[in-house]
């Protein structure tokens, strides 16, 4: 090997080194934005009682809208778990995308539902509507039934049809919890501004479910399971908490945000032919309220918790998460003037450029490290030595941000109490970087191919129901 390629090796390293190390720059800076945050938000939850906000008069109106497709197996617990919900004025739409399964059938036996009329209040542009019902057991309780058109499509019906000041968009599968919403709708109260707040996800899977209820919080069973626990800990309870606290919330997930409806109408919904559609609203909705110089809020409220259910085969988990990485880049280069453009504040230079360079351009780069980890020792550009050191500390960093994920977790919310989902929790810690970790990579960067070919596909979710019990 020439003396050039040695060289040429060795800048790459140093290049793949450096931003591996503002990515853990960044994961830091975050993790220690969320712990005061999480402190404070500690003290204040032992003075929250959700009974004595549900008799609040000064809470505003909600519309849960749930869309959902071929969700026979779990629709009917969804619905009780939405009818479950503490708050004194809601309306539920359930929407149904064009379901090829028994979804509308099982809805309209399980809670006696009749056609109904249901009047328009805003106009956004969505495949056609069939048809409406409404419950004869609860009147808050309506379904609107419509051809298929996508999520999207079905959550803009939903906002078609919502005649309430708010709106809380959720996944058709979603269990919200009990004080879900009172929590949810803090910032609200706190300030007039506020346009849009996020909620906290988590996994239902082999969790028990009474009621409509998550009444035992536990690891799955299924590693495939387990692995995204830890994700959506570090995602929720670490990175979001972080971008908050610093007022640079660039995303709200899709399945738990609550919105001003008269914001959401004026950017004209969500966008059906984007893939990222939740992160898309988010980035408009900052957009819109910069560019017309409206003073505005965007908040995340980590107690406020929506249980759902995750993939639970590697098959259905790489689909979801190849889409995640078109839709995440869909998006980015769909608003790519605020990259680093200061008139978008905090979110314009740090939280869409750390997302850009981290998230979305991170798995070209990893993937590259493992080929030159493995070229530099070849051409002796490093050592082995220097290699598997470089590598067990980028190991250890990592396991690291998880290690401090699990710990506010754990310090804030104490959902998983058991010594062992504990222990399965720090197990994975470890595990994911075992062949895990590689299959992510894989699945994101099939997705940056998909998205250069435009494959906009979506991937069906394989749905296996909640651990019900009487």
């Amino acid at each position: 090997m020439t003396e050039t390629l040695r060289h040429v090796v060795l800048v790459l390293d140093v290049i793949g080194i450096t931003l591996f190390a503002l990515g853990a720059i960044a994961y830091t800076a975050t993790a220690a934005l969320a712990f005061p945050s999480l402190r404070k938000l500690q003290r204040w939850s032992g003075t929250f009682y959700s009974d004595e906000a549900s008799g609040a008069a000064a809470t505003p109106p909600i519309t849960l809208i749930a869309p959902m497709y071929n969700e026979a197996t779990v629709c009917v617990e969804a619905v009780r778990a939405l009818l479950a919900v503490s708050y004194p004025m809601k309306e539920i739409l359930v929407v149904n995308d064009g379901s090829k399964d028994e979804t509308l059938d099982r809805l309209i036996d399980a809670f006696d539902m009749t056609p109904a009329v249901r009047p328009r209040t805003a106009w956004i542009g969505t495949a056609e509507v069939r048809g409406a019902y409404r419950s004869r057991q609860r009147p808050d309780l309506w379904i609107i039934d419509k051809e298929n058109g996508g999520r999207s499509d079905a959550i803009n019906v939903g906002i078609n049809h919502c005649r309430t000041p708010l709106l809380c968009v959720l996944d058709g599968d979603s269990i919200l919890a009990p004080d879900g919403l009172h929590r949810v709708v803090r910032p609200f109260l706190e300030n007039a501004s506020t346009v849009a707040v996020g909620g906290t996800i988590g996994i239902v899977n082999d969790c028990t479910v009474q009621h409509g209820r998550v009444t035992n919080v536990r690891m799955p069973e299924s590693w495939v399971a387990r692995f995204q626990v830890l994700e959506y800990i570090r995602a929720f309870a670490s990175s979001r908490v972080g971008w908050n606290a610093i007022g640079a919330l660039p995303l709200i997930s899709g399945a738990f945000g609550l919105f001003k409806r008269q914001a959401v109408v004026a950017v004209n919904g969500l966008d059906p032919d984007t893939v990222g559609e939740d992160f898309e609203l988010t980035l408009k909705l900052h957009r819109y309220h910069i560019d017309n110089g409206i003073p505005y809020h965007v908040d995340f409220v980590p107690d406020a918790v929506s249980w759902t259910e995750c993939p639970s085969t590697l098959e259905v988990l790489g689909k979801q998460r190849d889409r995640w990485q078109r839709g995440g880049m869909e998006v980015v280069w769909k608003h790519r003037r605020v990259v680093f453009n200061p008139r978008y504040g905090r979110v314009g230079m740090f939280s869409v450029p750390t997302f850009l360079f981290i998230e979305l351009m991170g798995p070209v780069m990893e993937a590259l490290g493992y080929v030159l980890l493995v070229v530099s020792v070849i051409v002796g550009a490093f050592s082995g030595g220097v290699g598997l050191l470089l590598l067990a500390l980028a190991l250890s960093l990592g396991a690291a941000q998880s290690i401090a994920a699990i710990a506010f977790e754990q310090y804030a919310f104490h959902r998983y109490t058991s010594t062992r989902d504990l222990a399965l929790l720090l197990a994975v810690v470890v595990l994911e970087n075992l062949g895990y970790r590689q299959l992510t990579v894989w699945w994101r960067l099939r997705g940056i191919w998909k998205y250069i070919r435009k494959d906009d596909s979506w991937g069906e979710m394989t749905r296996t129901g909640f651990a019900t019990s009487p």
